[in-house]
């Protein structure tokens, strides 16, 4: 003990310093406590002031988030700021991350309320919304990570309460089911990444990725045993990004899930899990001298047998969750494109493909729960006939599915175009025929992804059905959110500088 104190005064001068630069996530500790404890105090009729404070807390930590973009700037630190005895690094690519994650939080806080099938749970919202804070806590983490250790605790507090989300509905079969196959997944590549970072550990004798004694103790070992080791890391990154061949758990979670939670998992951890790779890759990509392993082909091949699998299986598909949850694997595939070529413009692509990729992810779901609410229906057939009868949510449905499609003038053609011409620009440098093969099988699987995408607005405006129950439950709410979704998404598509100027 006595051999520490020497170091304790330099130890609680740099936690001193760090603060500033932690403040978001500490907004959010004190905001997890303050809904925690208000779900103690009230009980079951804490719920709508819960889902207030969680609501106005988040769109604090958004401000919070903005001030840090200045807070950079004003210190004059453009490559980042690493804090906390170098564990985490801020950067403005991170504030971005962080800013479409806390943004999209926000929707979804208020979108759980408006499920029937979640909202009627006989315990009621006020624990999700304390899970779904610490679950922004570790994205926020995962953002930032730039320690093998803060990348493990950060994947883990997000698996954590990932797990309880899945789980939430404990009374129906279905939600236990997907939680378990979840927890089982996620423990089985936890240990996987586990391994590999002690393998890393081991060969470098550090865990830091930035002080680059971990490259260049990598150098020195067998490149075999170095690439061995680094797959087992992308493994449990990937499942985050559920990228082939660690998407198999899925299909069943996403159906399984309440739908508002599904929207969360396809959207959220996948947007923090791209922005902890681009972390992870940063030190290899930047080295000079690194040649061990090829992470760039390697992506690039991922990316396309994702794209491929991802697409082609949602084809097959007739359970509109089961369906976007393949759509959600081959997105992954894409966004892997502008990370191939990992320069500044693919990066800016990636951060803009992945927001409008939330929100109408999130968009869709929610018209999955409209739907469900009025009708019951959650399979295509069950949409039969429909248009007509909900004009105002057969409408956005079909622009939402258009955006995912990636078609004009949606925010998702401007976000495959913007991805397409990061990496034709960087075919144009180096020719290689690997990027010019990405840019085909993208291009190829948007056609593809339009053959399930208009299953639906098929089934809802040209297939009629002998007679419509009259709905007994009327989901203005959710109509209102997919008509300001559906706007935004026009508007991005035609102004996207309007998203771009912010991140």
């Amino acid at each position: 003990m006595h051999d520490l104190l020497p170091f304790l005064p330099a130890s609680i001068n740099n936690v001193l310093a760090s603060i500033p630069y932690f403040m978001p996530e500490i907004y959010l500790a004190i905001l997890f406590i303050v809904v925690l404890v208000t779900d103690l105090l009230f009980g079951r009729d804490s719920q709508k002031l819960c889902r207030i404070i969680a609501c106005a807390g988040i769109l604090l930590v958004v401000h919070r988030d903005y001030q840090q973009i200045e807070l950079l700037l004003i210190g004059a630190q453009g490559s980042g700021h690493f804090f906390f005895s170098d564990m985490l690094l801020l950067t403005h690519t991170a504030i971005s991350f962080k800013l479409v994650i806390d943004v999209l939080a926000f929707v979804l806080l208020l979108y759980f309320e408006w499920d029937n099938k979640l909202s009627d749970d006989r315990k009621g919202l006020s624990d999700l919304y304390t899970i779904t804070i610490g679950s922004v806590f570790g994205l926020h983490l995962m953002t930032m990570a730039a320690n093998l250790l803060s990348v493990y605790l950060s994947i883990e507090i997000v698996s954590i309460t990932s797990y309880l989300m899945v789980a939430y509905r404990s009374e129906s079969t279905s939600g236990a089911e997907a939680g378990l196959k979840y927890v089982l997944f996620g423990a089985a590549s936890s240990a996987i990444m586990l391994y590999g970072i002690s393998l890393l550990y081991a060969f470098s004798g550090t865990l830091s990725l930035y002080n680059g004694q971990l490259v260049s103790g990598l150098m020195a070992v067998n490149p075999l045993a170095v690439s061995f080791a680094l797959i087992l890391v992308l493994i449990g990154i990937g499942f985050k990004l559920s990228f082939v061949p660690i998407h198999f758990w899925v299909p069943d979670v996403y159906q399984g899930a309440s739908t508002p939670v599904t929207a969360w998992l396809s959207t959220l951890p996948k947007i923090a899990g791209f922005a902890l790779l681009i972390n992870f890759l940063t030190p290899f990509v930047n080295a000079t001298n690194w040649t061990a392993f090829d992470f760039r082909f390697y992506i690039a091949i991922i990316g396309i047998i994702t794209m491929i699998a991802g697409n082609f299986a949602a084809v097959l598909q007739k359970n509109v969750k089961r369906m976007l949850a393949y759509s959600s694997i081959g997105h992954t595939g894409f966004a892997l494109m502008a990370l191939v070529t990992f320069r500044a413009d693919g990066i800016s692509a990636l951060i803009y493909y992945l927001a409008v990729y939330g929100i109408a992810n999130i968009g869709a779901l929610a018209l999955a729960s409209y739907f469900t609410n009025v009708t019951g229906a959650e399979d295509m057939m069950g949409y039969k006939g429909l248009g007509l009868k909900y004009p105002a949510a057969s409408v956005c449905f079909v622009i939402v599915l258009v955006s995912l499609t990636g078609l004009p003038v949606t925010a998702g053609f401007t976000g495959k175009l913007f991805v397409f011409s990061a990496v034709y620009n960087f075919y144009q440098l180096n020719h290689n025929p690997l990027l010019m093969v990405l840019l085909v099988t993208g291009a190829v699987i948007t056609v593809v992804s339009l053959f399930y995408y208009i299953k639906i607005p098929y089934n809802l405006f040209l297939k009629r059905r002998d007679t419509l129950a009259n709905p007994a439950i009327k989901s203005y709410n959710i109509i209102i959110l997919s008509i300001i979704i559906s706007f935004l998404i026009v508007l991005l598509g035609i102004f996207p500088n309007i998203l771009l100027s912010h991140l």
